[in-house]
């Protein structure tokens, strides 16, 4: 044994302990039991319970748990989720609004999307906690991953409304952009960079309702087919909105049609998704913090897509129009988005709708696709 001259601060050791009894006690029931005792013999009263009793309240898991763990997702997500789609939608409203000549309503649109791009983007790398996150995410280019395809499309998107909604603040202040010698050359690219703004915003729009659907979540992977098409009409609902905030009444008339279309789209689609859902896995739209936000959001959706078709041509409607269906999108992401969250606390919204779709598979004759559909 070594000895250093910091021995002596050292507190003296307390004498070891002898083992406790029960363990002792319990050493003398395995030795009984392998002479071939029986469970209650060898001193088996003296035996003490190593888990206290435990009821279950859900059978379906292990010890109640959740079967699914739910992804480290909060607002941050919720907020890129609309200000994703409210951005794609606003550069398909460009383009229209450039086709059919109402300059304030295209200036507007570009300027809209590119704010809300920027937005979302520090959005979400809040959400991701440290910037490089984001750009470790660039680094490589997988096909089957909506995450990564959505990281390029939302750098290409972002670089594109950059470029355009600088042609439009060239404009508002008479040229005064120090671009030199580059102006005719960023001008000419106006047309060709409006289309490909158009073409990646229904994406930009929509990715985000396949990224959701491409989870284990319960709720979310059950409303996988339908997600898409719910998030991509409710961003023309909030881009109805925005333009209808912001465009003259005299140019509003296409944002009036996209709120009426987006608002139908929305509501129909939201309805079809939950018919198409096993009960538990659609609980979580319908009760709630959730149920609560997304029964808000099909009353504003209807209500602004009434309002604006029917009463667009008055400021003060078409106003409060645009203002109830931006709500609606944004109340709509967040009710997705925290069902997702809710589904995976109850285990039998993962077991028992997989046990049903079994069953109908072994009910179609159907038990050879895979090894769980064996007899």
């Amino acid at each position: 044994m070594s000895i250093s001259d910091l021995d002596s601060d050292r507190p003296p050791e307390k004498p070891r302990r002898r083992r406790p009894e029960a363990y002792q006690q319990g050493s003398t029931v395995r030795k009984g039991r392998r002479r071939g005792q029986a469970a209650g013999e060898a001193a088996g009263a003296r035996e003490m319970a190593l888990v206290d009793d435990v009821e279950f309240e859900r059978t379906d898991s292990y010890y109640g748990r959740p079967v699914v763990k739910a992804p480290p997702w909060k607002g941050p997500i919720a907020a890129y989720l609309f200000l994703g789609g409210l951005a794609g939608g606003s550069g398909v409203l460009a383009l229209g609004a450039r086709a059919t000549h109402r300059p304030a309503m295209r200036r507007n649109a570009r300027l809209v999307s590119l704010a809300a791009v920027g937005a979302g983007t520090v959005f979400l790398i809040e959400d991701l906690g440290r910037p490089e996150r984001f750009l470790n995410m660039m680094r490589t280019v997988k096909i089957s991953s909506p995450m990564s395809l959505g990281t390029w499309l939302l750098a290409g998107y972002g670089t594109i409304s950059g470029v355009t909604a600088a042609i439009e603040v060239d404009r508002m202040t008479g040229e005064r952009i120090p671009l030199g010698v580059l102006r005719p050359l960023v001008q000419a690219t106006e047309a060709p960079l409006a289309l490909s703004q158009a073409a990646l915003g229904p994406l930009l729009a929509s990715y985000t309702g396949a990224l959701l659907g491409d989870t284990v979540v319960p709720t979310w992977e059950a409303s996988r087919r339908h997600l898409p098409a719910l998030f991509a009409s409710s961003a023309a609902a909030a881009t109805a909105g925005a333009a209808l905030l912001g465009a003259p009444v005299r140019e509003n008339r296409p944002a009036r049609l996209l709120a009426a279309a987006g608002a139908a789209g929305d509501v129909v689609s939201m309805h079809r998704m939950k018919r198409a859902m096993h009960p538990l896995e659609a609980e979580p739209l319908e009760t709630g913090r959730p149920g609560r936000l997304l029964t808000w959001a099909e009353r504003l959706t209807i209500a602004g897509g009434v309002g604006a078709l029917l009463g667009g041509r008055s400021r003060v409607i078409a106003a409060a129009s645009g203002a109830a269906l931006l709500a609606a999108s944004a109340l709509t992401r967040f009710g997705v988005l925290h069902a997702g969250l809710e589904s995976v606390k109850d285990p039998r919204r993962v077991i028992e709708p997989q046990k049903a779709r079994l069953a109908a598979r072994r009910a179609a004759g159907i038990t050879d696709d895979s090894i769980t559909t064996a007899g």
